[in-house]
């Protein structure tokens, strides 16, 4: 076998947990699941302090509006590139935080509208929500933190003398944010007066001014720094604080987050003028931040590299997925190598060789399984089969792939147990399941990569309407 057609890429497939739960066999040491083997995976998808057995290796905190989430990027190639080095190199040790302005609803939307990851932590409504996994668990300490010294009612009250602020939509007035528009031009003096009128009311709130036209209004504490500062002040509690954090922002209402001591920090390339003042005023000297080259996602990757927090090659910038050299066996980097020559080879992007599909079927055992997320099984050859079929059927369209929540579980010596989800998207239509393999390295050589023995996988919320004759690996 050729060298440069050997295929690390295919190593993982996608099985949700039936129960009861057959496996086809392939060795004894391969195949032997437990109960106690998929609690561990379950609960790695619903807790956050709990999931990592040390500290942190990296915890990213971003801003998604215009810096994780480029809205000028039709194909979203910055946030998939991201989502590739995350899950191939990060999600197993590392914390993901998206820190957001937007409120819960709106924050909801745009999952929905990009292919955005499902973060570990996410703080909300210019840092006065915090919620935890993927059923997103409010911090009620936090809640408590806020609650003090603050009177919704009385900020109300205020504001409303100022004809010159805009209500903005319900979705965004939360208990402890108001939020409103008003004209950049008159945002400067309105803040003054405002501020001067709450404190003779004997109240101390917070107002943060961001995006040209955007202003809140918060308690005191509140804001994405000061909650910053409390997960930081709670992982150390427990002995867990992250041996590094990279906060990455665009706007005025993410300058709280440059403050917190320790941090590293990006200001993406498309950084909006008012924290770029910001820096100039109260950190140009600061060489833990830097104002990134690169536009969003893109921006937060270089950063990585820039303080060499870890890997920031993404596997979307490797061409030749198959000449990578890997010193251990890694199942999530291989998941995430596979689903991107699947994306490329029905892109027609690599080259329509037999020898490819040679290769797949090498790395998948000869007795392997794959169940449809319809309930079909299917030999795991049968399925390298079927490839040849759909060489280029994507090409020229909006179609792309991509994996979340990437999590490996060891279950023997030469064994694990990957769960994880998978998305396409071809123009405006997603798809998604939940999907879980068992891979093997009993009798191969890290080069040669782990063996696939069985895979299956599930619709994610009914992510898969059209999915039986297109959905494929």
């Amino acid at each position: 076998m050729p060298a440069s057609l050997t295929l690390p890429f295919l190593r993982y497939h996608q099985i949700p947990i039936p129960s009861p739960f057959h496996l086809t066999r392939c060795s004894a040491t391969t195949t032997t699941t437990t109960a106690a083997a998929f609690s561990q995976i379950e609960s790695t998808l619903r807790k956050t302090m709990d999931r990592l057995a040390e500290n942190a290796r990296l915890m990213i905190v971003s801003d998604l509006d215009h810096t994780m989430v480029d809205h000028h990027d039709a194909e979203n190639l910055s946030i998939l590139r991201f989502n590739a080095l995350w899950e191939a190199n990060y999600r197993d040790n590392s914390l993901l935080v998206f820190s957001t302005g937007r409120s819960p609803t709106l924050y909801k939307e745009l999952r929905k509208e990009k292919p955005m990851l499902t973060p570990d932590i996410t703080i909300m409504s210019v840092g006065t929500e915090i919620t935890y996994g993927n059923s997103m668990v409010p911090d009620d300490g936090w809640v408590e933190v806020l609650n003090q010294n603050w009177d919704r009612n009385i900020v109300s009250e205020e504001a409303k003398k100022f004809t010159e602020l805009t209500l903005q939509s319900e979705t965004e007035q939360r208990p402890h944010k108001i939020s409103f528009y008003v004209q950049k031009d008159k945002a400067e003096d309105i803040m003054k007066s405002l501020s001067t009128r709450l404190k003779e009311r004997g109240l101390a709130a917070k107002i943060i001014y961001s995006g040209g036209m955007d202003l809140d209004i918060l308690p005191q504490g509140a804001g994405k720094g000061q909650a910053l500062a409390y997960l930081h002040k709670k992982f150390k509690a427990e002995g867990k604080l992250p041996k590094n954090t990279l906060v990455c922002g665009d706007s005025g209402n993410d300058a709280e987050l440059f403050t917190i001591p320790d941090v590293y920090g990006v200001m993406v390339s498309n950084a909006q003028e008012e924290l770029l003042q910001w820096h100039a005023a109260n950190a140009k000297d600061n060489p833990k931040i830097i104002h990134a080259t690169e536009r969003c996602a893109a921006g937060i990757i270089q950063a990585i590299g820039h303080f060499n927090l870890g890997p920031s090659t993404s596997p979307r910038d490797v061409m030749d997925l198959s000449d990578t050299k890997m010193e251990n066996f890694d199942p999530a980097y291989e998941v995430v190598k596979f689903y991107m020559f699947y994306e490329r080879w029905r892109r027609g992007e690599v080259q329509n060789s037999e020898l490819y599909l040679a290769n797949l079927k090498s790395v998948c055992c000869s007795s392997g399984s794959f169940v449809h997320p319809t309930g079909i099984e299917q030999p795991l050859h049968d399925c390298v089969n079927s490839l040849r079929t759909c060489y280029g059927d994507k090409q020229g369209e909006q179609f792309r792939v991509w994996v979340d929540q990437v999590l490996p579980a060891q279950i023997g010596s030469d064994s694990w147990l990957v769960q994880f989800k998978k998305w396409e998207q071809s123009g405006e239509e997603k798809q998604s399941c939940v999907a879980t393999a068992v891979l093997s390295s009993k009798d191969v050589t890290v080069a040669e990569g782990l063996t696939w023995v069985h895979v299956h996988q599930t619709w994610l919320n009914g992510g898969g309407q059209n999915g039986q004759t297109t959905w494929l690996f």
